[in-house]
């Protein structure tokens, strides 16, 4: 055996997780085949999908052992903070989509003094925690009757999707600036923070889509402990492996 089969060999036999600080543009799959280029082990996964526009934690599972386990992280509750946009709204309730402001929704909380708009804000996203039911955007890969709902809605189709229930433990407004409302979210699994942004929006009059997202936690793994990809090489990655 050379010593390029041996090393292969030897890392397909490890197995454990690396917490990725993943930067905003790539998706979190471009990060699972980077992770494989590094490690030169294929069978790699990770617990819970961001957004390509999103940042943040994403903890990938390196082996086949490790992958197994996965699905007991899936589930872990999540943190974010989040930027949304007031006054503007998007198909894709993200960003990405097409945006469309107008007059009349600007004027709807332009109007109020920066003190009143924060107060009404304040009132507003109340009513967005505790257990409440959330319907997932077109543009998501949650699948209705084995289709996904983004590649009905690239087609130029809406379909009525069945709420889920989700848990919004905690929502704090950080920062406010029109058009610009920074917050931070701690919420169950399966929570769209898209979804949160356009029906915030809803509530307010405005209009709103979410401008940028940064997943701060997930569980108890938290981002401080999140390695950022370009430090990893083939020399040093087994050193920030856990089990």
């Amino acid at each position: 055996m050379s010593n390029v089969e041996s090393k292969t060999a030897e890392n397909n036999q490890l197995s454990g997780f690396i917490l990725i600080n993943k930067p905003s543009g790539p998706t979190s799959h471009d990060i699972v085949n980077q992770l494989r280029k590094i490690t030169g082990i294929k069978k790699i996964g990770h617990a819970g999908t961001l957004d390509p526009f999103a940042s943040g934690v994403l903890l990938c599972a390196i082996g086949r052992s490790a992958t197994r386990e996965i699905s007991r992280f899936v589930k872990l509750d999540k943190e974010y903070v989040a930027t949304i946009k007031l006054g503007t709204v998007s198909d894709t309730y993200d960003r990405t989509g097409q945006i469309t402001r107008t007059q009349e929704q600007e004027n709807k909380i332009t109007t109020a003094k920066a003190g009143q708009a924060r107060e009404k804000i304040k009132k507003s996203i109340k009513k967005f925690t505790g257990e409440i039911l959330q319907i997932p955007p077109m543009y998501s890969a949650k699948k209705i009757g084995g289709q996904k709902l983004y590649e009905l809605a690239r087609q130029g189709k809406e379909i009525d999707r069945p709420p889920s229930e989700i848990t919004i433990y905690k929502l704090k407004i950080l920062k406010y600036k029109y058009p610009d409302l920074k917050i931070r979210v701690r919420c169950s699994s399966g929570t769209y923070i898209r979804s949160l942004a356009h029906d915030l929006g809803q509530v307010l009059g405005c209009g709103a889509y979410l401008e940028e997202l940064e997943r701060t936690a997930i569980g108890k793994f938290r981002l401080k402990r999140c390695q950022k990809l370009e430090k990893l090489n083939k020399n040093n990655w087994k050193k920030f492996l856990f089990s």
